[in-house]
């Protein structure tokens, strides 16, 4: 599995500020983009445009050539090696049509082998990128249960649970049902770190020191950051949550220690006992990607588990951890729960209340575009590795009302379509939104 797809796979994100989900008609004089043969809007946004995609025909993008067309703001938050990074998954990315823009945002429809998305664009009054989301194309929105029922399966073997605040199904597809679920886990390593806050253990502005038997694998970006370095719990709650950091999830379960998070899943999930001993991101990197499948036969059978994991795969260097593509042990090895479970652990998050959470989980919506005017609030987390995929919303309606969505995906066998089954999820957590809200 590659962890640092647990991100990547739902948003194809590259996200430092909001996107230009609200503009206006495209303005003119417009000019060809070059690199597309589609016209372009001769402004400063549709400037940077034609500028990325030629610079997606030639990677890496030069450090010099980062720094003269994103803002300093983007960088900081997604720094030049991350942006590469993402940049190689979009390679041969070419431009269909220009949906919307304004002289400084824009949304345009792209496609790359035979998969189309949507990208939007943002700029800073320098001109400079600020804002860079490539999300899955909108599909059509499904507008009765039934709809949804057969766009699910058309994605893969799925459970899924539409409910209210007290997670009782208003709709479901095997709602009880354990599956995989990716960086989705992470909810539970933020409601332990949430615990420990509220009982005056921990403050959001404690900091964390990154080292480099803490680092993890990407996505993410503290496991670039040099050794010694401080983050406050905050940021790396929201850097956990927003981009699927795997440093910062793994530092945050170091600070809190793995019998808080694994106390929290006993209180939050019906099927805790999968998830014990809890896996940090670093150790299933190990389990699934170092010698494959040396490490992970041992762990399944070992007799102390937890001793395993400290005595063994601890002291496997991240070195030796390589990609894979195809699904490894995503039914024995992983992080599981049931939608209901993560409607429960959506919920008493939100329970806790302040603005702290408020900012870590609204942070990125992964495209999903519900009316702010409807639904001021969307808190969202995902997450894949070949094999799955994972959404999880809770929102407030503009009648105070909770609705939780949540879709897990999976097939042992064969890795998804990872951006047709994302735009088709999306699809349909909108449409179970608006079937929520009547």
């Amino acid at each position: 599995m590659r962890l640092a797809r647990l991100m990547l796979p739902l948003t194809l994100l590259l996200s430092a500020c909001a996107t230009a989900e609200q503009a206006a008609p495209a303005p003119s004089p417009i000019t060809s983009g070059a690199y597309t043969g589609v016209p372009v809007p001769s402004t400063p946004v549709g400037d940077k445009l034609s500028w990325y995609l030629g610079a997606l025909s030639s990677l890496p993008i030069p450090a010099g050539q980062i720094e003269e067309n994103f803002a300093p703001s983007f960088i900081e938050q997604v720094p030049a090696e991350q942006i590469n990074e993402v940049s190689a998954q979009l390679k041969g990315l070419r431009l269909v049509e220009i949906q919307r823009a304004t002289e400084t945002d824009l949304v345009a429809l792209v496609e790359s082998g035979g998969n189309q998305a949507k990208l939007s664009m943002a700029v800073d009054p320098s001109g400079k990128i600020a804002g860079l989301l490539v999300s899955p194309a909108d599909a059509p929105t499904p507008a009765t249960w039934g709809d949804i029922d057969e766009r699910l399966a058309t994605v893969a073997p799925s459970g899924f649970l539409a409910a209210g605040q007290d997670c009782k199904p208003v709709h479901g597809v095997e709602p009880n049902r354990a599956r995989p679920l990716g960086s989705m886990f992470k909810l539970y390593v933020l409601g332990a770190v949430a615990q420990e806050v509220k009982a005056g253990r921990l403050s959001w502005t404690d900091r964390l020191t990154v080292t480099g038997a803490k680092k993890s694998l990407p996505s993410g970006e503290l496991q670039n950051r040099p050794d010694g370095t401080k983050v406050p719990v905050k940021e790396a709650a929201e850097l956990m949550i927003s981009i699927s950091d795997n440093t910062a999830t793994d530092l945050l379960i170091d600070r809190v220690g793995k019998p808080a998070v694994e106390a929290v899943i006993r209180a939050w999930s019906s099927n805790a006992d999968k998830n014990i001993p809890l896996l940090t991101t670093r150790e299933l990197f190990v389990l699934k990607g170092a010698d494959y499948p040396k490490y992970a036969e041992g762990f399944l059978a070992a007799p102390d588990r937890r001793a395993y994991l400290e005595d063994v795969v601890d002291k496997v260097p991240n070195s030796d951890v390589t990609a894979w593509t195809t699904p490894r042990q995503v039914t024995t090895i992983e992080w599981f729960g049931s939608p209901a479970d993560m409607c429960r652990a959506l919920v008493n998050l939100h329970g806790f209340g302040g603005p702290e959470l408020n900012e870590i989980m609204g942070a990125n919506d992964a495209g999903l575009g519900l009316d702010q005017k409807t639904w001021p609030t969307v808190w969202f987390k995902g997450g894949s590795e070949p094999g799955v995929l994972t959404l999880g919303f809770l929102a407030r309606s503009d009648q105070n009302k909770i609705g939780v969505v949540v879709v897990q995906a999976a097939d042992e066998k064969k890795a998804l379509p990872e951006v047709a089954a994302a735009t088709q999820v999306l699809a349909i957590v909108r449409g179970a939104f608006g079937l929520l809200h009547r």
